[in-house]
């Protein structure tokens, strides 16, 4: 067995002892290094692992994670794979980066893992196609499979019960927009943008105003959502209100028919923006900074100065949690708020979040085979409902829709529901140019440097070029 630089595959050998004339085989020491973003399912995945996993092969298997801040994963990755030093054998990758790691020759193509393994192609064939399409194909929707689910996520509403139920704080919205102030998970879940905007109008507080029948402690904010510059950060929460509002963004299944110029930019994508901006006027003023990230909102909720924070469920553990939230005791949650359509419909899209596991090319037939079982460990239907059970979520749909699945955890009653609303960013080998220069962008509309049609149309402008070059559009 080859012993390749940064892959610890200890004792790659299986002798045979006689005793007494039976053979004993010795058991391999195998090592798996992975990447991973640092945040709670991927926490969870290690403790798992740990504290439950036994391989069928009766090998010692070892997982090795690497946990990488958010705003750092994708650089420090890319710097990994593309300086040659083989470091990692298995990544749980962002759904993103399957195009240019495919093409870069780095992450291994997984069809004939699953074909040798029937009863897990059932399993993986039974993942919602959402989900299944963002986090395994590439091209895009097709049935060239690179990733397995590792943890899906949607957006949601986290939302303060005490603050929105409060006798009088209904009574003044509801004589203020004759409309009633969003309580219960079903109030949530009917929310338009509108209502959110309302919301975030209605519930900003100097300290020491009355709110909810007490002096607030300190300035009070009736909404947030993603604001930030870093990553992908504001591109996650502004596509979802672009696709809502009959708007889109470069379609790479169109690939080279599709444009970029008047599509990006449509009157109804800068309609979409401008709604996105304008809501950011009734939000922390971090927000204006274009440093409001996922992180921030989620401390500023926990913290007790938002009534509303639209958020990730992967981010949702530490709102439960009486040491990290101050909030805890008083939570509803739904889903996030959508776009009444013409035809009286709500219109929900979402980007996409969550991430596969992906296996390296230059992984070990050892490992690859350890590496596999361990998926089908973790995408076992008791290991599925664990994860749930401890706040991570599961797009296998005999998992999601048992009855007990909403039982978890509060926000589980929103997940089913979104998934068929669920979109994705590209996959294209150019999509770290496209991101980086778009985020750009939104940070100067969000900042108030540019407004929203200038803002697309360089978009717009950008990604035309670029895709142009690159053979994408003709």
């Amino acid at each position: 067995m080859t012993k390749m630089k940064g892959v610890a595959v200890a004792a790659g050998f299986a002798a045979t002892l006689m005793t007494g004339g039976a053979s004993l085989a010795l058991a391999e020491e195998v090592t798996l290094t992975m990447a991973v973003p640092d945040w709670p399912p991927t926490r969870i995945m290690k403790k798992f692992f740990d504290e439950q996993y036994k391989p069928a092969s009766g090998n010692t298997v070892k997982l090795d994670v690497d946990f990488i801040p958010w705003p750092d994963f994708y650089t420090r990755v890319n710097a990994s794979l593309t300086s040659g030093e083989q470091k990692y054998n298995f990544i749980v990758s962002d759904s993103q980066w399957l195009g240019a790691f495919v093409e870069g020759g780095y992450f291994r193509k997984i069809n004939d893992l699953l074909e040798a393994d029937p009863d897990f192609m059932a399993t993986f064939k039974s993942i919602h196609p959402n989900p299944l399409n963002a986090y395994s194909t590439y091209p895009h929707k097709s049935e060239n499979y690179y990733g397995f689910p590792q943890f899906p996520d949607v957006l949601v509403n986290f939302a303060r019960s005490d603050i929105l139920c409060h006798e009088e704080e209904q009574k003044n919205f509801q004589a203020k927009y004759n409309k009633k102030l969003p309580c219960t998970g079903e109030e949530l879940d009917a929310m338009t943008w509108d209502d959110f905007r309302n919301v975030g109008e209605f519930l900003m507080r100097k300290k020491g105003d009355m709110l909810a029948g007490a002096p607030a402690e300190d300035d009070f904010y009736g909404i947030a959502y993603q604001a930030g510059k870093g990553y992908d950060f504001s591109s996650m929460q502004i596509n979802g209100l672009i696709w809502q509002m009959g708007g889109n963004t470069w379609d790479e299944t169109q690939v080279p028919n599709g444009q970029a110029e008047g599509v990006v930019n449509s009157p109804e994508a800068v309609a979409a923006l401008e709604k996105y901006l304008d809501m950011i006027q009734f939000m922390p003023p971090l927000a204006k900074t274009g440093t409001m990230d996922i992180f921030k909102t989620a401390e500023l909720f926990q913290e007790g100065k938002v009534a509303m924070n639209i958020n990730w469920i992967g981010l949702g553990e530490a709102a439960l949690d009486p040491k990290t939230s101050k909030v805890s005791d008083k939570l509803v949650f739904g889903q996030m708020p959508g776009t009444m359509g013409a035809d009286g419909k709500m219109q929900r899209w979402s980007n996409i979040g969550g991430q596969p596991f992906v296996l390296t090319t230059w992984t070990t037939d050892a490992q690859i085979k350890e590496a596999v079982e361990f998926v089908k460990w973790w995408l076992s239907p008791e290991i599925q409902h664990q994860f749930a059970a401890n706040g991570g979520q599961s797009a296998i749909k005999s998992v999601y829709e048992d009855p007990k699945y909403v039982t978890y955890r509060p926000w589980n009653r929103a997940w089913a529901p979104q998934l068929d609303w669920q979109k994705d960013v590209w996959h294209v080998p150019q999509f770290f140019e496209l991101l980086t220069q778009q985020q750009d962008q939104f940070d100067l509309a969000i900042t108030g440097k540019q407004d929203a049609k200038t803002t697309l149309d360089n978009v717009a402008k950008f990604q035309q070029n670029l895709l142009t070059e690159a053979g994408l559009i003709q």
